[in-house]
């Protein structure tokens, strides 16, 4: 009888602890849900439930390799956008509880809506599939995609003829491209290399593997310093541009209230890089050293009057002074704006 009471105390006991530690996971999923669509800035603390940290004997976050018993949203540990972290929670009782979930942290300061106002108009062969574009002088540079028909050319602005050309093989789908001295770069989407051209001739010169954490190539820029590369995630990835199979560093992008990804053609001037979000009428101005975006320009105009259907969407933004060049995929127009 005795070995039967103490067996059922011991029942009642583990119940009640397991109740107590689904309690504590169960407020811990609602907070993190709470502050999901909230979202953080660097420097605030984790102010965690009453019912987790009064029972527990230590908490940290994992992220990644890394982990944490700060509750500070710190840069040196977490990214602007969403982190993908585990809660790990050692109760008082001993157990260790662990649980996902996403901590966002956004930019400080709202962005500001970009005005602009339309003041020339050029044509663009429609044939074109933009995927990367810059200007240099009077010259059009332009990486093409799409399997079988990919290349290379550049031509004046204000006419479509091209004044040099390079295909790319059949399996390649090119992508971003930027002019760094007397060479042009540019990406491939999923053949996992990149090339290298004259710039007055379009001749290739080499090529060159991506750094392991460059999923896909999409968008390409250059500081005057490092390439800088996007792959269709939150993230902007700094290249060596004697070595581009080297990465430097990288930065997440958000805004105050969002998280940016699908960042497509890249843009570096005066200080900031600008991305065009892929399949949306929009150019996000970006604080390169932070991630952090301060403004945002709004082409719905423009877009709607180019695109008809899924692909052929604004894909092409250049700087001409201090105007800028937007064009698209298969547009045959390439506009000038003039920002106010």
């Amino acid at each position: 009888m005795k070995k039967n009471i103490i067996l059922g105390l011991a029942v009642v006991l583990m119940l009640a602890s397991c109740n107590k530690d689904e309690k504590i996971l169960n407020t811990l999923n609602e907070y993190n849900n709470t502050m999901a669509d909230k979202g953080y800035h660097f420097g605030d603390k984790l102010e965690l439930p009453k019912e987790v940290t009064e029972n527990a004997e230590s908490i940290s976050i994992s992220f990644g390799d890394k982990e944490t018993s700060s509750l500070t949203v710190d840069p040196k540990f977490f990214t602007l956008g969403d982190n993908a972290v585990t809660f790990n929670i050692k109760t008082k009782g001993g157990k260790v509880l662990n649980q996902d979930a996403t901590i966002n942290v956004f930019a400080k300061n709202p962005e500001k809506n970009i005005a602009y106002q339309i003041i020339a108009e050029y044509p663009h062969d429609p044939k074109n599939f933009v995927q990367g574009f810059q200007i240099e002088g009077n010259t059009i540079y332009e990486s093409d995609g799409q399997n079988g028909s990919s290349q290379i050319l550049k031509y004046t602005l204000g006419t479509t003829t091209p004044l040099a050309s390079t295909k790319q093989a059949q399996e390649d789908f090119s992508e971003g491209s930027t002019i760094v001295g007397d060479k042009v770069y540019q990406l491939t989407w999923q053949s996992k290399k990149g090339y290298v051209y004259d710039k007055s001739s379009l001749k290739l010169l080499s090529e060159f593997a991506y750094p392991n954490v460059l999923g896909e190539g999409w968008g390409l820029t250059y500081d005057g310093k490092n390439l800088i590369a996007s792959d269709g995630s939150k993230l902007l990835y700094f290249l060596d541009p004697a070595d581009p199979s080297k990465l430097i560093k990288y930065v997440a992008v958000a805004g105050s209230s969002q998280i940016y990804d699908q960042l497509n053609e890249l843009e570096y001037h005066n200080g900031f890089i600008y991305a065009n979000v892929w399949q949306k009428p929009v150019v996000l101005k970006i604080n390169p050293s932070t991630g952090e975006v301060v403004g945002t320009f709004d082409f719905t105009d423009i877009a709607s009057k180019n695109t008809k259907g899924s692909d052929d969407v604004l894909n092409g933004i250049a700087f001409k002074g201090d105007n800028m060049l937007v064009t698209g995929k298969n547009w045959s127009k390439i506009y000038e704006v003039q920002i106010k």
